[in-house]
């Protein structure tokens, strides 16, 4: 195997690579070349590079910071190895106390300076959270397969076991199979959370399953919880310890019935009247490494269980969705589990899902009770129902794209109308654009540019897009105090002008339904 610093440029240009082409079997070959001749102490290195993340976490960069780095000439040729990004990162992770702010910034200067054109915008995919170039996680699960000569379904189940496919990475190249396997379930190593697809509705979604139960969708924290006798452990979604943030479920813990559990739920926070409040508040509990007395106080959580991995010495994760509902149902006390209906009859399901919505929630999850649990997978065995609303606003700036989108205006500034006179930025979205409407709107964006500030297109406020929006948040980002949530484009309205897009009033008026806002906000 190789064993000499592997250069920053080759990842840089596998990168390239890999966004022109839309074939997964070339993806996959492009890449499982690279990690060939990587060297293997630097494999888990690549991996996370290639799949935008870095193993820091994250390091107080943020966009204002990143883009006064890329104003920056960059370097002519490569000189910069993925250890001098490793050691460049860490150092920015470290930085703290007076004066850190201008010694992050000064560390990522001298980083870009150092980057060719190419390996800045695979660090800019990396420090943003954007790479979008068609390598992440299914596609480096083959390669991965590929390069050490290895099963695709072990690295895969290995990556679920693990949530971390950089740490499988060097686990095939330093031990082969038998290193990949041995990341099954194991207590304090959170495993990937199943995920959900979407139905259109309910009579779709109970068409879709074998043996359907409903759920409530509690829009809260995703956590899963994990018990060793006295110890205790809560993790998030992305698999981060939540611990000291959630005291009250290391009590429900602590009082299972079981000596060992791995249970799956959420985790949210109730108003005075019992009320979920929403997410925004909700992970206000979770900002923080310590633990608020005061804030827990205000915002009590309550958990939510749904699944079971674990039970004792039983693991349950590949057992059917109603061997593991039955697990959960021996251990945890009714009051802390999802309210859920067994049901075929679609009037029962309408009423089940009017009665979530009522409550508060943002709607229901359909799950086949025939299914395992694919750690990880957005499958087809949980679908999730929900209310979506949409809103017609004006396009007012654009970023470009990185990676895969290089080259074209990809990132759009959404505005709602200001009956008082000009537009309320509402938030970002990237997402939703096929490359037919990623080629026009670079068109249409770019002969309506005005200025630019930094990475930042100003255009007139002439173009109205069809936007579909989970909820609207408040945000002390945006002059408004409002942005939108999981934002996406459903297409352009020519038809419309400016002048009858949405107003900011519309806006409010959805908070105000959802239970953001006060009346008279």
């Amino acid at each position: 195997m190789v064993t000499s610093s592997s250069p920053l440029d080759a990842l840089a240009q596998a990168s390239v690579a890999v966004a022109a082409t839309r074939a997964r079997t070339q993806k996959t070959a492009r890449l499982a070349a690279l990690l060939r001749g990587i060297a293997d102490h630097e494999v888990t290195l690549a991996v996370h590079y290639l799949t935008g993340t870095a193993p820091q976490g994250k390091i107080g960069v943020g966009y204002a910071m990143v883009s006064r780095a890329c104003e920056l000439p960059p370097a002519a040729s490569p000189t910069l190895t993925l250890a001098d990004v490793d050691g460049a990162l860490t150092a920015i992770a470290s930085a703290h106390g007076p004066g850190s702010g201008k010694q992050r910034e000064t560390t990522l200067g001298a980083l870009f300076a150092r980057a060719t054109g190419a390996e800045r915008d695979l660090l800019v995919g990396v420090l943003t959270g954007e790479l979008r170039q068609g390598a992440l996680d299914g596609v480096m699960v083959a390669a991965i397969a590929s390069a050490e000569h290895l099963d695709e379904g072990l690295i895969r189940r290995g990556f679920m076991m693990s949530g971390d496919l950089a740490r499988i990475a060097g686990a095939a190249r330093s031990g082969g199979a038998p290193a990949v396997a041995a990341f099954g379930l194991a207590l304090f190593r959170p495993v990937l959370p199943m995920l959900a697809q979407v139905a259109d509705d309910v009579p779709s979604a109970l068409a879709a399953l074998a043996d359907p139960i409903l759920e409530h969708k509690l829009d809260g924290a995703r956590v899963q919880l994990h018990k060793d006798g006295d110890v205790v452990r809560v993790y998030s979604r992305g698999g981060l310890d939540v611990t000291t943030a959630a005291p009250e479920l290391i009590s429900l813990g602590l009082a299972l019935p079981t000596r060992r559990a791995v249970l799956d739920g959420e985790a949210i926070a109730l108003r005075a009247d019992g009320r979920p409040r929403v997410f925004q508040e909700t992970m206000r509990r979770f900002g923080r490494s310590t633990d608020d007395p005061a804030l827990r106080a205000e915002m009590p959580l309550v958990a939510r269980w749904f699944d079971c991995l674990l039970v004792d010495d039983d693991d349950v994760i590949d057992r059917p969705g109603r061997d593991r509902r039955a697990a959960l149902a021996s251990i945890a006390p009714a009051e802390t589990l999802v309210a859920s209906l067994v049901t075929r009859d679609e009037a029962a399901a309408e009423a089940f899902l009017a009665a979530a919505f009522a409550a508060g929630h943002e709607g229901v999850m359909a799950k086949d009770l025939d299914a395992s649990y694919a750690a990880g997978n957005r499958g087809s065995s949980w679908l999730k129902i929900k209310k979506v609303h949409t809103l017609d606003l004006v396009v007012i700036a654009v970023e470009p794209g990185s990676g895969r989108r290089r080259g074209w205006l990809s990132n759009l500034h959404l505005a709602a109308r200001d009956p008082a006179g000009g537009f309320v930025m509402l938030g970002k979205t990237f997402k939703g654009m096929t490359d037919e409407l990623l080629d026009w709107q670079t068109r249409e964006l770019g002969a309506r540019a005005t200025s630019r500030d930094g990475h930042v297109v100003h255009v007139r406020p002439e173009l109205v897009v069809e936007i579909a929006f989970s909820d609207v948040q408040r945000s002390p980002q945006y002059p408004g105090g409002l942005a939108l949530r999981l934002a996406r484009v459903i297409r352009y309205r020519p038809d419309k002008t400016a002048a009858e897009a949405a107003t900011v009033d519309d806006v409010r008026a959805i908070a105000v339904a959802d239970g953001v806002l006060e009346p008279g906000f």
